[in-house]
């Protein structure tokens, strides 16, 4: 209550009740009530977030083995890093596999999404969505198994498929060739559907005005998705293509369960190096360090694609 509020009582006397007090602490409630409500979600990102960072970034530069105390070694662990062969060659594999699944699943999700959104009734196009974005909720481990028979040399359905048409056996999972073109359909497979789906929003995005002025102007076919359809889309792009190649770059569950990295160091990933230096051979220290190498490659490329949208992404 802002103002006085005067009440008589037998002796004459008028007291005077003021709401000042009421009022400032009405106001330090409504102040501190949100950070109330976003305590939890604030403490449980330190707690399983942050801190987990921290540690890790820490853990980098000590010798651990989980038995024995941590021994502060420096750089060494990054020295040690650098100069193992199969790290270098998990990084290699792992580029050589973002760039040729990422392009492969842009590439299909982007042709699946002009085809479904153009040429497809609403009914179907419902249809679509929810069978290409069905493989993405499926189990990574669970799907890498099951593929795992189909592409068997001898008894997969694949191989079965081929020999129908007169194609000898192929070995798919023996050979690194065969092995690295299984992870990477499998992944494009499972993965393509998200890129799919924010195509099909940009796509929804675009005025049918701008189609209509570029008929008008003689564009037609593939020359209306070259000059209408890519640059409208080109933020749409943007998001699909930095959130494909973090994926791609974190890739674990289908070379693991599908060919444990092999044959040789074929289709062995950084991620894969990560999970066997610490829970294999007990060197946390030197998981963490290649942890932290592959945050920054991650940090740098997606900072190098926003450098670039700014020149190359067309915003309405």
């Amino acid at each position: 209550m802002s103002t006085a509020t005067r009440t008589k009582t037998g002796t004459g006397r008028i007291p005077v009740h003021r709401g000042g007090a009421v009022s400032r602490g009405g106001r330090v409630q409504q102040r501190w009530l949100p950070w109330a409500f976003l305590a939890p979600t604030i403490v449980g990102m330190g707690i399983f977030t942050l801190l987990p960072i921290v540690a890790s970034v820490a853990l980098a530069f000590f010798r651990w083995d989980i038995i024995s105390a941590p021994t502060f070694v420096g750089f060494d662990n990054f020295a040690e890093v650098v100069q193992d062969p199969t790290v270098r060659v998990s990084f290699l594999n792992t580029i050589v596999f973002v760039i040729l699944a990422v392009a492969l699943q842009l590439g299909l999700a982007l042709g699946l999404a002009i085809m479904v959104q153009e040429k497809l009734p609403a009914w179907l196009r419902v249809f679509f969505r929810s069978a290409f974005f069905f493989p993405l909720i499926l189990s990574a481990a669970s799907v890498s198994i099951f593929m795992r028979y189909l592409f068997n040399e001898q008894f997969g359905v694949v191989n079965w498929l081929l020999s129908l048409i007169g194609i000898p056996a192929v070995p798919w999972l023996t050979t690194p060739t065969g092995s690295a073109a299984v992870v990477i359909l499998v992944y494009v497979w499972q993965n393509f559907g998200f890129s799919f789906l924010l195509f099909i929003g940009g796509l929804a995005s675009i005025p049918v005005e701008t189609y209509e002025a570029a008929s008008i102007d003689g564009a037609t076919g593939w020359r209306k998705h070259w000059y209408v359809t890519l640059p409208l889309l080109s933020p749409t792009t943007l998001v699909a293509s930095v959130m494909a190649i973090i994926n791609a770059l974190q890739v674990f569950d289908q070379p693991y369960v599908l060919t444990r990295g092999g044959p040789g160091d074929s289709t062995r990933t950084a991620v894969m190096v990560i999970f066997e230096s610490a829970f294999q051979r007990l060197e946390f220290g030197q998981a963490s360090a290649i942890g932290v190498i592959l945050t920054l490659i991650i940090m740098g490329i997606t900072a190098l694609q926003f450098r670039l949208g700014k020149r190359f992404v067309f915003y309405q």
